[in-house]
């Protein structure tokens, strides 16, 4: 299986880096490619709602001249998506956020009968860090991503959050063993 990882963290080396490097790990051990896309190496502009994109039915019709489309052309190639992202102010990081506007493209119809996803039949799923409980924190975080999986037409493969994240260092044996778990849940291993 073809595996695209987009990490949405402004640190290269943070906790949220740390656990996707753990599901990645699981999951080449599992023969599948991985390919893990980290915005901060990337330009991504904010979507302007010019509406353009909706012109294009077998592309992502964006006009923006910057790197987003191509990453999105590396998910379309993916049988499976992994976000990555901590959690800032109940939601994604900025770099994540404008990325997932950009998904805009990809989507033409939305609500209709004539309802098409250039991502239809993807599976996707979330790695996420927070440093405080999951309650009352990351619940809008996975609400998006869930909703995000409806408007793309894929399949919700569910979420992996790490609470209490204070820096990767102290990410222990635990967040390990569920970082794995989730991976093999992913694959189809468990």
């Amino acid at each position: 299986m073809k595996i695209a990882t987009v990490l949405g963290s402004p640190r290269k080396k943070g906790n949220t880096s740390k656990v996707l490097a753990w599901v990645e790990e699981s999951l080449e051990a599992h023969d599948h490619r991985v390919d893990r896309i980290r915005l901060v190496d990337h330009k991504i502009n904010g979507c302007k709602g010019e509406w353009t994109c909706k012109k294009f039915l077998d592309e992502p019709g964006c006009p923006e001249k910057d790197d987003a489309v191509a990453i999105l052309g590396r998910l379309m190639d993916s049988d499976l998506v992994l976000y990555a992202t901590p959690v800032y102010f109940w939601g994604p990081t900025a770099q994540m956020k404008a990325f997932i506007d950009r998904h805009c493209s990809l989507v033409t119809g939305y609500g209709t009968a004539n309802w098409r996803s250039l991502m239809q039949g993807k599976r996707i799923g979330v790695v996420a860090t927070c440093q405080e409980a999951v309650e009352n924190n990351a619940d809008l975080l996975l609400e998006t991503f869930t909703r995000l999986s409806v408007y793309l037409k894929c399949t919700d493969m569910g979420a992996l959050v790490i609470p209490h994240a204070n820096a990767p260092e102290a990410l222990g044996d635990p967040a390990r063993a569920q970082a794995i778990a989730f991976a093999d849940q992913i694959s189809g291993q468990q």
